[in-house]
């Protein structure tokens, strides 16, 4: 069941956070957002986040959410978000409230310490109960425990002593990390003077993104099949992959190896291989000109053909 405020639009335009200069990323951190446009607008993205339940797998992620340039260039497109420079705003929101960060750290700290104490004492209780059932006499076990300590500290005079920590360590308690889901301070919304530059994109591939885009399809990367885009019919969680797109000038040359070859790899994995691009006649500068205006109309301003390549010979 979706929760209710993912059913409402968020404020338009939102912000897409570019991180990167040099390899630009294009990144949302709000799932109400990700969650709208992936049932209003029929936009996935990928997620990149590690889960802080279970940071040291690849299989599950979580926000924050990268768009592909197309994507976001779509986006920008329809007005509905501007690109914002994530390390700017950043630096912004922590330089502009010092010692509210300098408390908030103090806290977090506290609450690690606290929920690490917790942890701890319900180990204990837990111990405790498994000793009353097998009647084992706790007391022996504690004296043998503190014979052993005493043995390892006296192997342990050659090792450089700590300096004494200013929080209020007790019995050698390590403080849980924590991992924070938002910044701190509470961010506000970046204002649209803040864009920067627009995504670079290919042409021959943007087009036959929109082109798909507005016939219905989802559309995700298509790395793992060789090609640029996994298209689906419906919701991937819903529906398999069931053409492999590729897009391409009008006038470019095609190997017919590559032909075969791809015509091959899509019929094996039960999809179609397909290609497409803008036609020459049409106006084909509208691809990139739509991108430069929030204001642009959702209708193609040029022709975009699409042929499915299959493998009768499998």
């Amino acid at each position: 069941m979706i929760a209710q405020d993912s059913l409402s639009a968020p404020d338009l335009p939102f912000p897409i956070f570019q991180i990167s200069h040099t390899i630009r990323r294009y990144l949302l951190y709000d799932i109400n957002t990700v969650t709208w446009l992936r049932r209003t607008y029929n936009i996935l993205g990928v997620f990149i986040g590690s889960l802080p339940q279970s940071p040291q797998q690849n299989i599950f992620l979580g926000l924050p959410l990268e768009l592909q340039p197309e994507e976001a260039t779509l986006l920008l497109e329809k007005g509905l978000a501007f690109i914002a420079d994530d390390l700017q705003i950043h630096k912004k929101a922590i330089n502009s409230s010092p010692k509210g960060l300098t408390e908030y750290k103090a806290t977090a700290r506290r609450e690690a310490f606290a929920t690490a104490k917790a942890v701890v004492k319900h180990k204990q209780l837990k111990t405790q109960e498994v000793l009353q059932r097998l009647n084992v006499d706790s007391l022996a076990i504690s004296s043998r425990g503190k014979t052993i300590d005493k043995d390892e500290h006296d192997q342990s005079i050659f090792v450089t002593p700590q300096e004494p920590s200013s929080e209020p360590i007790s019995s050698g308690i390590v403080p849980y990390s924590s991992t924070p889901t938002t910044s701190y301070p509470p961010m506000t919304t970046p204002s649209k003077h803040s864009s920067s530059q627009l995504p670079e994109i290919n042409a021959s591939s943007y087009a036959l993104f929109k082109h798909l885009h507005a016939s219905g399809y989802f559309m995700s990367p298509g790395l793992r099949f060789g090609c640029q885009f996994s298209v689906y019919p419906g919701d991937p969680l819903r529906f398999h992959s069931h053409f492999l797109a590729m897009g391409h000038d009008w006038d470019e040359e095609i190997d017919i190896l590559d032909l075969i070859g791809d015509g091959r790899l899509g019929t094996g994995v039960k999809k179609g291989w397909l290609i497409g691009g803008a036609v020459k006649n049409s106006d084909t500068n509208a691809i990139t000109k739509n991108a430069q205006s929030s204001a642009a109309e959702d209708s193609e301003d040029f022709l975009v053909r699409t042929f499915c390549v299959e493998w009768g010979g499998m």
